[in-house]
């Protein structure tokens, strides 16, 4: 029998195979050592080469990732974070509501934290009030830090501080504990909008409101009913939606069933301006803003199109994100940082949807 009869050949005599081929025949993925072989270096030289701000030398950095290009490998996330003890993965609780009403808020988040190299894990609730459903999930899933744009209640919050799990709000603040968060100041903005409605004369208001546990929501209906209440205007009536399209349209419609003399309708989101400003026009033949104002809040995409130009306040989303994303970096680089509160102005935008002075 010549010689090697029998056994597997895999290429001809004088054929070199890719040494990322020779790993896939094999059936083996190859390692950080196998790398540190080919390169000629140090194992711990690779994990510094794949590790963010590690010091390499640039000589040597080059050498690795040429090894590991033509080995075919890749760090092992997992791996990575049992040496780092960091997972690179950061949890966003976000309401499918808040999706609806400003659905740029998770694009901006998940953009901003990507270029970070953190992957975002994504617990969407359907309500405001399930986040305790979702807090066992986060737990397990060993985060590097959460910003919740949802609301918290004190206990929950310290379930973050005992667990040493950074935490920043969106959008929200805490009750009497701690903790960091990014704010519109829907308080001035929402004052603002009626400040200007009283000032072109309107009279007689009515508010279709959030649901009762939206944060957001909540903050707006009291500030529009107190602003209203400081300048005389008690009887205020108040219907509840759920900031999508179809209940603005049927909130006007429930206000109307009441009383047909409304000056102006507050909306305290742009989608439901937008569904009772249809209602008004389909539904009761009333001309916006002649015979109807309608303000809203956020300064969404669709309040902009020409069919509505909505008058409303819009909250300066890209630089709340940032704002939220870098907060939270820094707290877990450095967990001693104290909790702060960073407030933005949102930008009164003039539409045609609301008669002003």
């Amino acid at each position: 029998m010549a010689a090697g009869s029998g056994s597997k050949r895999s290429k001809p005599a004088g054929e070199v195979m890719p040494a990322e081929t020779e790993f896939r025949a094999n059936g083996r993925r190859p390692t950080s050592y196998d790398v540190a072989l080919r390169a000629g270096v140090s194992q711990s030289a690779v994990s510094r080469c794949y590790s963010p701000n590690a010091s390499i030398a640039p000589a040597t950095r080059e050498r690795i990732i040429l090894a590991a290009n033509e080995l075919g490998y890749s760090p092992n996330a997992l791996a990575q974070a049992l040496i780092s003890r960091r997972t690179n993965l950061v949890a966003v609780l976000i309401s499918s509501l808040t999706m609806l009403y400003y659905p740029e808020v998770l694009a901006e988040l998940t953009e901003r934290l990507t270029v970070r190299n953190i992957r975002v894990l994504l617990f969407s609730l359907h309500a405001e009030g399930e986040v305790d459903d979702v807090l066992d999930q986060v737990w397990r899933h060993s985060v590097d830090g959460v910003i919740c744009a949802a609301r918290l209640s004190d206990e929950q919050i310290q379930m973050f501080e005992d667990r040493h799990v950074p935490l920043v709000l969106y959008n929200r603040v805490s009750g009497t504990a701690s903790a960091a968060s990014v704010c519109c100041d829907s308080v001035a903005g929402e004052r603002d909008l009626i400040g200007k409605l009283l000032a072109a004369g309107h009279k007689k208001f009515g508010i279709i409101a959030g649901p009762q546990d939206s944060y957001v929501g909540e903050e707006r209906r009291e500030t529009a009913s107190e602003t209203l209440r400081q300048s005389g205007i008690l009887d205020v009536p108040v219907v509840r939606g759920d900031f999508s399209y179809e209940s603005g349209s049927t909130g006007l419609q429930a206000l109307m069933a009441n009383d047909a003399s409304f000056d102006a309708v507050v909306c305290v989101s742009d989608q439901m301006a937008i569904g009772a400003i249809d209602a008004g026009r389909e539904v009761f033949r009333l001309r916006i803003p002649e015979d109807l104002s309608v303000v809203g809040f956020d300064g969404s995409g669709p309040a902009t199109w020409s069919s509505y130009q909505v008058t409303s306040v819009r909250q300066p989303v890209q630089r709340m994100t940032e704002a939220a994303v870098t907060m939270l970096v820094e707290r877990i680089e450095d967990a001693s940082l104290p909790a702060e509160r960073r407030l933005f102005t949102g930008q009164f935008i003039i539409g045609r949807s609301a008669r002003m002075a």
